[in-house]
């Protein structure tokens, strides 16, 4: 059984898919925050990776938006008593 190939883009294309500079991509990189590899010295990442990436943003960002609700939130709200 073989495995599809994977993709690999260049910095320069994730900053596009991601919507921001490459070198905020090299600071993900570079923290270990997006996963990649050095291919002569340029990073390459694994359009898969930049999914993975993405994907644990959003789950991030969708907790932080319930804790904040649930900070906000009053007994009544919590507890549903009137």
């Amino acid at each position: 059984m073989s495995m599809p190939p994977r993709r690999f883009l260049a910095v320069a294309d994730v900053a596009e898919v991601l919507g921001t500079s490459p070198t905020a991509v090299v600071e993900l990189l570079e923290a270990g925050d997006l996963v990649g590899v050095r291919v002569r010295g340029a990073w390459r990442i694994a359009d898969d990776e930049v999914q993975a990436w993405i994907d644990r943003e959003l789950e991030l960002e969708r907790r932080r938006g319930l804790w904040r609700q649930a900070q906000s939130a009053s007994v009544a709200d919590l507890f549903g008593q009137h």
